[in-house]
């Protein structure tokens, strides 16, 4: 039974995914339900308070914070802390840790075998490499992009938190293409990508789908939790940018 993370942008399916997998005997946290089931997410996010907030104190210490009056006046889409989950980065940002960050990174990975998750982790990753030992498995999720930037836009207006993000779909298909376009890179630069899986979200319902995810994992999977009625995102016929496009494309060659 190997670590796993869970890697994919917000909305993508990865909560299910990690549903799926949190009865097997992963630990996925000390505090994984600090995220309350919502509209989104009526079964639960599994992602735990620690891990995330080692991710936005990584964020927060490399990209520019802006006070929060001047960021509401004039640069309303701008993350702020908790919400860089949807923040965009260059793909050729590199990120610095801290003594500080490098031993609570350390300290979370002494729970094995785990399985955590979080978007953030698109971006964090070449940090949380440098500890991981060499068995761990990265599992990729997503889906549409057009279907995905519907969906966070949605999250954005009905969490009272996000609605001043003023999410637009437009922006959204950039957090989507900024976020797999790390993880694509993180995967290039691989020397095992024996250990890497791309897993599309339909694939969920999928037996023989499923049967390929038991068989990477290794773990007997409760494929009860996958509840495909729970999806609020009807069937979406915007064109989607070409960027996105590229990227998806580059995503369904790796399932």
């Amino acid at each position: 039974m190997d670590n796993l993370i869970i890697l994919g942008s917000g909305r993508s399916g990865s909560s299910m995914l990690t549903g799926v997998l949190s009865h097997a005997g992963y630990f996925i946290g000390e505090n994984p339900d600090y995220l309350k089931k919502n509209k989104a997410n009526p079964k639960g996010f599994f992602e735990d308070y620690e891990i995330n907030t080692i991710n936005e104190d990584i964020l927060r210490n490399n990209l520019i914070t802006i006070p929060e009056p001047l960021r509401n006046r004039f640069f309303k889409s701008f993350t702020f802390y908790r919400a860089r989950w949807l923040a965009i980065l260059p793909r050729c940002k590199k990120l610095k840790s801290s003594h500080h960050i490098d031993n609570r990174i350390k300290a979370i990975l002494n729970r094995q075998p785990f399985c955590y998750k979080d978007p953030r982790f698109s971006y964090t990753l070449p940090i949380w490499n440098r500890f991981l030992n060499a068995d761990t498995k990265y599992l990729v999720i997503f889906r549409e992009p057009n279907k995905t930037a519907e969906s966070i836009v949605r999250e954005c207006c009905e969490n009272k938190g996000l609605r001043r993000l003023r999410m637009t779909k437009q922006r959204a298909f950039k957090v989507w293409i900024s976020m797999y376009s790390h993880i694509l890179k993180n995967y290039e630069v691989s020397i095992h990508k024996e250990q890497w899986m791309f897993f599309h979200y339909d694939h969920i319902f999928d037996t023989q789908q499923v049967s390929k995810l038991e068989a990477f994992t290794g773990v007997q999977l409760d494929k009860s939790f996958a509840d495909k009625h729970l999806s609020r995102t009807t069937h979406n016929s915007q064109k989607i940018p070409e960027k996105a496009q590229v990227v998806y494309d580059q995503l369904l060659m790796l399932c």
